[in-house]
């Protein structure tokens, strides 16, 4: 297992003239049966309208975009506007994931995501244990977050190392020729494991975003304190890019032999 991979050279989303009208338009197709999944893997700035928004694309990458916004009470139209509106601005930031080859996929998410949870977790590990100690009398709600994590933590290293030790490099092998269609359906039911652990992570991450009311900390909060929100807000938005290209890019695509 490779803990520090060598990070891959990333290939961003375009911004100049030139390239954006050569591109196909993003929306094109688009219609509110469409997936939030989908919406995401054509044009990933569109992440940006959903973080904000509230909506999972990411494990609820597979639910159309009627069916999220009827649950979160908002109007498809609306929506579509917005990701209309913001697809008009590129973002040269932004990794577009299904533009990778699936080997290059794979050593992405391990540096970009495993390699930034190597670092993060421990880090989150002490500042949970510490505030909760300090604060947890005045603020019950951060010894269950606490209690989240000491659980969240070691099944995300594990889950990392199943993907790093058996499953990216099946995929690379794909991606290489190798292998037919048992390979394949054997690879669909460790996918659909990881799937659900995913969903697993999800929820923990919804809880910390629900205990935290939004990673806000009261005034009175210590530096450590508000810096220990401030990451959850980080672990958060780069989880959800994580388990998006997975879930909705690397996982499809290897399963499909594109």
């Amino acid at each position: 297992m490779r803990l520090f991979p060598r990070p891959p050279t990333a290939r961003v989303i375009a911004g100049t003239p030139a390239a954006s009208a050569m591109a196909p338009d993003p929306m094109s197709n688009v219609t509110i049966e469409t997936t939030v999944g989908e919406l995401v893997r054509a044009a990933p700035v569109r992440a940006r309208v959903f973080e904000k928004l509230g909506i999972d694309f990411c494990c609820g990458g597979k639910k159309p975009l009627a069916e999220v916004c009827q649950a979160k009470g908002l109007d498809p139209a609306t929506v579509l506007a917005m990701l209309t509106a913001l697809d008009t601005t590129p973002d040269a930031g932004l990794i577009d994931a299904d533009a990778m080859g699936l080997t290059e996929l794979c050593e992405h998410i391990e540096s970009a995501h495993h390699g930034y949870l190597r670092e993060e977790l421990p880090r989150l590990d002490f500042m949970t244990r510490k505030v909760a100690a300090v604060h947890g009398a005045d603020e019950p709600r951060l010894v269950r977050i606490r209690e989240i994590f000491t659980k969240f933590a070691p099944e995300l290293v594990a889950h990392m190392i199943d993907e790093e030790d058996m499953i990216f490099p099946r995929i690379r092998q794909l991606d290489g020729g190798k292998g037919g269609v048992e390979e394949r359906e054997s690879l669909r039911t460790s996918i659909e494991k990881l799937e659900h652990e995913h969903e697993q992570a999800g929820d923990a991450l919804a809880r910390f975003r629900e205990l935290t009311d939004g990673y806000t900390p009261p005034e009175w909060a210590c530096n450590t304190f508000r810096a220990l929100y401030d990451g959850l807000a980080r672990l958060e938005r780069n989880m959800h890019q994580h388990v998006h290209k997975e879930n909705n890019v690397l996982f499809p695509r290897a399963l499909a032999g594109a």
